[in-house]
């Protein structure tokens, strides 16, 4: 996260509580915008970024003007293995782009430890960052390092998850409703395909001190809100939620045993998913009978899904986000306000009760008939690793190379 991810919308409904972990139920909505934008240092919006990171170099005057480090402090290795895979070094190449030299540049992995998450933030701040980047393990930390560094006068931007109750300046990350609505989506369009006779859903979400999980939900839950209401879908269950596989995995076998019905599973990350499927398997459920979702693209997860197993995967580029994010950070570094098209949309901070200003990524759903244009082109997951082995038939079967 995920779940991977994983990379960041529309509104709707329902999911427990967030990064507000003890601060019981609460919810944060997404607004986005379209506009152009312009700088004095060229156009920058979160439409111009690209694979090959050329918009970076239209900042190079905004880094010029700049002073200080800035620092970056990833949450773990676990909920997704995204952030050492490809947001760390998409991140460093972004900054290099844009003319940030490696000596203020700091890029960091909390390793799943809010005291670590906290003690890096204090200390680079004590090393002479000037702008902190933070993807918060929950929002206990994430308020925590926040609330130091406004009192030692360091702007804060937001990574991929919202802090609620924070008092950073921006937030960037995906159209998370939306991610949560193209799963949902999914789910309906594969319980179609697949010929799935009275489904009856295992609806599952991820952490619930993560507030991503509870916007996923948002968009999941609108889309299959009414099919439960009118009986077309059946909710059969629906567990506490985790980002931690095996958790996942005992979530659902729980709920598999007290509700044998169950014929669907929409599971909100392809980390989650992947123990899930290995379990059906050994249960001897073949392909295309039994749907189940996820998110993040994972190389586990697209082979899930050209092999029949999952229907699809919600794809956040996130070479997109990490560009985002550090064209705020530059822009803030230098004292400059961000162009009208980079900070694109609003999050509602429901526990501050704040707009936060953000700039907001598209998401995709990646299936076998996408697959070869979306993921495989961007690099994301090679093909060479994609088709090993017993997946080299199913990629001939959908073209993928």
């Amino acid at each position: 996260m995920r779940v991977n991810t994983r990379r960041a919308l529309v509104p709707m409904l329902l999911a427990g509580g967030l990064l507000a972990a003890a601060c019981g139920s609460s919810t944060s909505s997404s607004t986005t915008t379209t506009s152009g934008s312009s700088s004095a240092s060229g156009t920058v919006s979160v439409t111009t970024f690209n694979k090959n990171f050329t918009t970076m170099a239209n900042l190079k005057s905004v880094t010029a003007a700049g002073k200080g480090k800035i620092a970056v402090i990833l949450p773990d290795t676990v909920s997704s293995a995204r952030y050492t895979e490809f947001d760390a070094p998409y991140l460093a190449q972004a900054f290099a782009a844009a003319g940030l030299s490696t000596s203020d540049t700091i890029i960091q992995n909390a390793q799943g430890s809010d005291s670590t998450q906290l003690t890096d933030a204090q200390s680079d701040i004590t090393s002479g960052a000037s702008v902190l980047v933070v993807d918060p393990l929950d929002s206990g930390v994430g308020t925590s390092i926040e609330t130091y560094a406004k009192a030692h006068g360091v702007p804060v931007v937001d990574y991929d998850r919202l802090v609620l109750g924070g008092s950073r300046q921006y937030y960037v990350s995906f159209d998370n409703v939306k991610v949560g609505t193209l799963i949902g989506q999914g789910m309906v369009t594969c319980v179609a395909a697949w010929k799935v006779a009275k489904p009856t859903l295992a609806v599952m979400v991820g952490s619930p001190t993560d507030n991503n999980a509870t916007l996923f939900a948002q968009g999941y839950n609108a889309i299959l809100k009414p099919l439960f209401s009118s009986g077309s879908y059946t909710l059969a269950a629906s567990p506490a939620g985790t980002w931690d596989p095996p958790t996942a995995l005992t979530e659902f076998q729980q709920a598999y045993t007290a509700h044998p019905s169950i014929n669907a599973v929409l599971v909100p990350n392809d980390e989650n998913a992947a123990p899930i499927i290995s379990y059906l398997k050994t249960l001897n459920i073949t392909a295309k009978k039994f749907p189940v979702t996820g998110q993040d693209a994972t190389l586990v997860g697209l082979q899930n899904i050209i092999s029949g197993y999952q229907c699809g995967t919600a794809y956040k580029p996130i070479y997109l986000e990490a560009q985002a994010a550090a064209a705020l950070a530059l822009y803030m570094r230098a004292g400059k306000v961000p162009p009208a098209g980079l900070v694109n949309g609003t999050v509602k901070d429901t526990v501050a009760n704040v707009s936060v200003p953000s700039s907001l990524l598209h998401p995709e759903w990646v299936t076998p008939v996408n697959m070869e244009s979306t993921v495989v082109a961007d690099n994301f997951v090679p093909a060479s690793q994609l088709c090993a082995g017993a997946y080299a038939a199913d990629c001939t079967t959908y073209g993928i190379h």
